[in-house]
C-alpha cells in the first residue's frame, strides 16, 4: 500500500490488522489478580554481542568442547573475582 509515495511497513500493516480484531471493551470482572505473579521468578536478560565477539566466543567454545553460555559465565566469574580483589 502506498501513502504519499512511501510504502507502509509490514509492522504498521500488522498493527492495523490487530487493532481491527480487538474489541472496544473487554470484561475483566472475573479476572484473578496476581494469577501469574511469582515473586521468586528471575528474568534472564538477553545480551547482544557484536558479531565478531559472538563469532569468537562460538569458535572458542567449540574448540573447548563447551557451550558458549558456560564459557562466558566462566570468563565473567573470573573477571568479577579479579575486580573484587582490587576493590
Amino acid at each position: 500500500m502506498q501513502i504519499g509515495g512511501l510504502q507502509k511497513s509490514v509492522a504498521t500493516k500488522r498493527n492495523e490488522t490487530l487493532q481491527e480484531k480487538m474489541e472496544k471493551e473487554y470484561d475483566f470482572s472475573k479476572g484473578e489478580r496476581g494469577k501469574f505473579y511469582h515473586p521468586e521468578a528471575q528474568l534472564n536478560l538477553p545480551i547482544y554481542l557484536d558479531p565478531e565477539i559472538a563469532d569468537f566466543i562460538r569458535t572458542y567454545a567449540m574448540k573447548k568442547n563447551m557451550d558458549a553460555e558456560t564459557l562466558v559465565n566462566e570468563w565473567l566469574r573470573n573477571n568479577i573475582a579479579v575486580i573484587k580483589s582490587i576493590l
